[in-house]
């Protein structure tokens, strides 16, 4: 299976900026598998395509501050991009330095009066570093948020400083249900889900399930080889918890669809299906990468967002819906104007 089949020419207009005006207002394109048509809706009308024999499942990682700007001794300004803690006593994070040439171990980054970034060494097997964060106190989190800025997508741009848009970005990069901060990008799909939505979906008798993927940058790292199969997915953590093992497997059971919320919930399940046989409470990683001709075994139905070229997503959602079905879609989407990416809109596939 070659890379270059799972290209396509976006125009550079439809790639969404800015999030939608009201998070259930996106809009939704609806896939039928069976009989291969597609319908435009916009998302406050999964309330009504969702029936009460359904389980959904969200992923409730939160997005951690991990943008960090500072600056060498020298005056030269370095860009400090989090991806993993990796002691939480010492406070050593893996991370990605820009322009990494201006480093060498033991550099000090200033980024503010309270906190500073210490350079251990370079990660030669794959271009990331080891830093020490440096402040006063215990809590990590309080100093990022303070210092730190969300990390958008490098397609999302934010060429002046305003602090009408990161005050926005704070806000609506963030699923209303985000719960554990570990993540460097949003499950995105979980991005159109209102506490109102939410709501309508449970009095429907629509059961709502939780798992936690901390996405890095695995997930939307580029397929750098021809040969898709030679591709290797990063390693990301992933948690289930006993009430949402105990959910997923009784909907199996009896019968319900099982509709998962973005691809980091689809490779949690399907993950912990490869490696279990079951769906059973863990903690553990994910290097699954999906692609035709995968067989699901865990979930029925996706929620997704539109995906990147030659990128691993498409390729999932392509083993799901089949490759031709979602070009066709892909196509339609670029006539009908849909917005593209992680602000964007979504589809469906049912």
């Amino acid at each position: 299976m070659l890379l270059s089949e799972y290209d396509y020419d976006l125009p550079e207009e439809l790639i969404a900026q800015l999030p939608a005006d009201k998070r259930e207002n996106s809009r939704m394109m609806v896939l039928s598998r069976n009989d291969k048509t597609i319908s435009h809706k916009h998302f406050y009308d999964i309330v009504d395509l969702l029936d009460e024999n359904t389980l959904l499942v969200m992923n409730n990682t939160k997005v951690l501050p991990a943008r960090l700007i500072g600056h060498k001794d020298t005056g030269a300004k370095i860009e400090v991009f989090l991806l993993k803690q990796t002691d939480n006593t010492k406070h050593l994070w893996d991370v990605l330095i820009k322009p990494s040439k201006r480093v060498k171990p033991d550099t000090i980054i200033k980024i503010s009066d309270e906190l500073s970034v210490k350079v251990i060494k370079r990660l030669e097997e794959n271009g990331e570093w080891l830093v020490e964060l440096v402040f006063s106190g215990n809590n990590v989190l309080d100093v990022l948020h303070r210092n730190g800025q969300i990390p958008l997508p490098p397609y999302i741009e934010r060429k002046i400083a305003n602090e009408d848009l990161k005050k926005l970005d704070f806000e609506r990069y963030q699923t209303v249900y985000a719960k554990d901060e570990g993540s460097v990008a949003a499950p995105t799909a979980g991005l159109h889900f209102t506490e109102e939505i939410l709501d309508k979906l449970q009095k429907k008798g629509i059961e709502l399930c939780y798992v936690t993927l901390n996405v890095g940058l695995g997930t939307f790292r580029p397929v750098q080889c021809e040969n898709v199969e030679n591709h290797k997915m990063h390693s990301e953590t992933f948690e289930i918890s006993e009430k949402a093992a105990e959910q997923i497997n009784n909907a199996k059971i009896s019968g319900k669809k099982i509709v998962a919320v973005g691809t980091t919930t689809v490779r949690t399940l399907e993950t912990a299906y490869q490696k279990y046989g079951c769906i059973k409470a863990c903690q553990d990683h994910s290097e699954l990468f999906i692609y035709p001709p995968y067989e699901f075994k865990v979930i029925d139905n996706l929620i997704t967002n539109f995906h990147l070229p030659k990128s691993t997503l498409l390729m999932l959602v392509s083993a799901l819906a089949g490759k031709d079905f979602i070009f066709k879609a892909y196509r339609e989407a670029i006539e009908n104007k849909y917005r593209f990416f992680s602000y964007g809109d979504c589809m469906y596939i049912k």
